[in-house]
């Protein structure tokens, strides 16, 4: 697209298209709070892509389904428009990350949880906050559906993304008249907590680790031939 992007955030640049379709546009940044470390890395942005468009078609072939519509580049992708919310949606299968930090002796690192949590944060600079479900009640968020859909895309994905150990994740959900709800993110290696069973990390937790930009694009290359069997 030449004109200027209608919304551009951190990692994406949007187009509107119309009331209901847009154009996204991948930006290759890696940003983490915790560490301080904000960084743009040539060739993660393709591979997140990679991901997304991998993972949308086989959540939609179970009956969950997110934004993405086709591929329109290497970096680029049509998409249903759908105003964002400024709530998001992680699931836990493992105590790790702010489960952590934020309740600090309740729970042990890489602590298996025996139920997923689900747990929403008010996405707000400089770091995402809990928020409690009452106040979503009261501002009219279906805080039933989001839990449903999250459950339910957490089966699939770690059914998918098994043998790796899918630990977290945080997904953005929207309402939508036809589906009830849907997937209003990416979903990537950026956005989850991705383990083998010896505890390598296939996920943004390189990056917080201080990996070069080279080994996490050989790491997120690997791990989508592990995903597609190729």
């Amino acid at each position: 697209m030449s004109r200027t992007p209608d919304i551009e955030g951190r990692s994406k640049k949007v187009w509107l298209l119309d009331d209901d379709t847009c154009l996204v546009e991948m930006i290759p940044s890696l940003r983490s709070f915790t560490y301080d470390r904000d960084e743009l890395i040539d060739g993660t942005a393709e591979l997140r892509l990679d991901f997304f468009e991998y993972v949308s078609g086989r959540l939609a072939a179970e009956g969950v389904h997110t934004v993405f519509r086709e591929r329109t580049g290497p970096l680029s992708y049509l998409a249903d428009y759908r105003p964002a919310s400024p709530f998001e949606v992680i699931v836990k299968n493992r105590a790790t990350g702010s489960t952590i930090r934020k309740y600090p002796g309740l729970f042990t690192e890489g602590q298996q949880l025996e139920r997923p949590v689900v747990k929403f944060d008010y996405r707000t600079d400089p770091e995402d906050q809990p928020i409690g479900e009452d106040y979503l009640r009261l501002l009219g968020v279906d805080v039933d559906v989001h839990h449903a859909l999250a459950q339910r895309c957490n089966a699939v994905l770690r059914s998918l993304l098994a043998p790796l150990d899918l630990w977290d994740f945080c997904l953005v959900i929207a309402p939508d008249k036809e589906r009830g709800a849907v997937i209003n993110s990416e979903i990537s290696p950026d956005c989850m907590r991705l383990r083998t069973t010896a505890g390598e990390c296939y996920d943004k937790d390189l990056f917080r680790q201080g990996a070069s930009g080279a080994d996490i694009i050989k790491r997120w290359t690997e791990l989508m031939r592990i995903i597609t069997h190729a």
